[in-house]
């Protein structure tokens, strides 16, 4: 039977009942109506078993779909006192993040810290290399290493999932320098569990775009600039606001690339014509679609060049 909201269950589920209260059940948060494969159970017990090991969290925490469920679950499982997410903010936050971050925090109530982090001081940060985000992740786990013992935080956790040990992630290099400990992947949670344990908990992000730093939009060699930053950001915003819901803008010097969603092409074929004026004024020469629409790992493919406008 469908629930009562409307939503199908997730991934692993058999039954979800919207709004069932929570309880502490043998080390493990459950929910009255909610029953999960066997499989998925044996993950969420393990994620429970995993925060309780680390004993107190200071969660990196962006607002993506990872670490807000990471913060909801380890806030259900350790309590309000052992729990603080952390935003490290930059010119390389996007704010679109940065906004249901907030949401978040305040529909459930997740203690929160915002902190400035200074990658962009960093000359190695700056010059692009293929291992920026290793820079970006020392300045942000040295950061929160130092929240987390002036406020007698015993772990710093991050909020990768198992299907991220099998990408090309020069940032978790610095987590591992650092003591950083990663539960979802520790309990073997991929990103399909998360986005069906973020459903069934009622998270906003259950379905959310992945929306990595603004910089991870500049290929290798290009200096990341405040200016460049901003361009790509306000870019995919205007593309957005066109109707588009998963986009990105790869910033090309003067070419912005833009990408979609496969299913979103046909609509950006229309749509970008009309947009790429508010691009152009923005700083670029030329607007194009990259007709293989977005896909992980494409920022240093060739140009696919359809001109619009």
């Amino acid at each position: 039977m469908a629930p009562a909201n409307g939503l199908s269950p997730g991934p692993g589920y058999d039954s979800f009942a919207p709004g069932a209260p929570s309880r502490r059940v043998q080390g493990r948060i459950t929910r009255t109506g909610l029953r999960l494969s066997g499989a998925l159970e044996a993950r969420r017990t393990e994620l429970a078993a995993v925060l309780e090991d680390c004993g107190s969290v200071c969660i990196g925490y962006s607002g993506g779909v990872d670490s807000v469920f990471l913060a909801k679950f380890a806030l259900d499982v350790l309590g309000p006192g052992s729990v603080l997410a952390v935003t490290g903010r930059s010119a390389a936050y996007p704010a679109v993040q940065h906004r249901m971050a907030l949401e978040c925090v305040r529909r459930f109530g997740i203690p929160h810290l915002e902190v400035a982090t200074r990658e962009l001081d960093d000359p190695a940060y700056v010059s692009n290399p293929p291992d920026r985000c290793y820079f970006c992740k020392a300045e942000l786990w040295t950061r929160l290493d130092q929240v987390a013992r002036e406020r007698g935080l015993r772990t710093v956790v991050d909020g990768a999932n198992a299907d991220d040990a099998s990408d090309h992630r020069p940032g978790a290099r610095a987590g591992r320098q650092r003591g950083v400990r990663s539960p979802l992947r520790e309990a073997g949670l991929t990103k399909a569990d998360v986005r069906g344990l973020s459903r069934a908990l009622g998270l906003p992000t259950w379905d959310q775009p992945a929306s990595p730093c603004l910089a991870s939009r500049l290929p290798y060699g290009l200096a990341v600039t405040p200016r460049r930053l901003a361009q790509v950001e306000r870019a995919e915003e205007a593309l957005r606001g066109a109707g588009l819901r998963e986009v990105r803008v790869r910033h090309h010097d003067r070419v912005a690339r833009v990408e979609v969603a496969p299913a979103e092409l046909e609509r950006a074929t229309a749509l970008l014509p009309g947009v790429a004026a508010r691009l152009r004024a923005l700083g670029f020469a030329r607007v194009v679609l990259d007709v293989e629409g977005y896909r992980r790992g494409a920022l240093n493919e060739g140009l696919v060049r359809l001109e619009a406008g």
